[in-house]
């Protein structure tokens, strides 16, 4: 009976340290990004992501966010939402845009967890392209120059993955350098 106890916590030992591995810790912002935490518990620490996080609360998204999911995020730099015109996130910010808010905020979001690795695989059955149904109900396209990962728009805006697969564990967060517009 000992033994097969000890077995099973040796195997269960070697199944935590093998998940650990898969799934490492990527810095994002200068703060560690936790494959054991959900998106907005890592999301919050990075310094990259302070205006992303403060859309998600004027949005009325972090309890979405914290669910169980699994979502994948294309993630926007506090420098690509310095890229929009001057104003923008103001107005976004704004109660009486909540709605456009939300919009824009879950047009970056897919459900079901994809990584990198899924989406080249998505592109090569595409033969060159794949087409990701975000969350809002939009379209993303998917597509490689060379090895870098790029992320359109529906306008053709095109956003370059510059941090892939930082695991969580309610999904994926790839970080992006634009944000993503839908058709509105």
């Amino acid at each position: 009976m000992k033994t097969r106890n000890f077995l099973a916590v040796a195997i269960l030992t070697i199944g935590f340290a093998f998940t650990s591995f898969a799934q490492k810790t990527v810095m994002v912002g200068g703060a560690a990004m936790y494959p054991n935490k959900n998106i907005v518990e890592n999301a919050v620490n990075s310094k990259d992501h302070t205006t992303l996080v403060a859309a998600v609360k004027a949005a009325g998204l972090v309890e979405t966010l914290q669910s169980k999911g699994p979502f994948t995020v294309f993630a926007p730099t506090n420098a690509a939402f310095d890229k929009l015109p001057a104003g923008t996130v103001e107005t976004l910010l704004k109660p009486e845009n909540i709605k456009t808010l939300q919009t824009i905020l879950t047009y970056h979001v897919v459900a079901g967890k994809m990584n990198s690795s899924d989406i080249a695989k998505a592109i090569k059955a595409g033969k060159g392209k794949a087409t990701l149904k975000t969350v809002s109900g939009g379209t993303l396209t998917a597509w490689m120059d060379g090895k870098e990962l790029y992320i359109s728009d529906e306008s053709g805006n095109k956003s370059k993955v510059t941090i892939a697969d930082v695991n969580q564990s309610n999904g994926v967060i790839h970080v992006v350098d634009t944000v993503l517009l839908p058709k509105m």
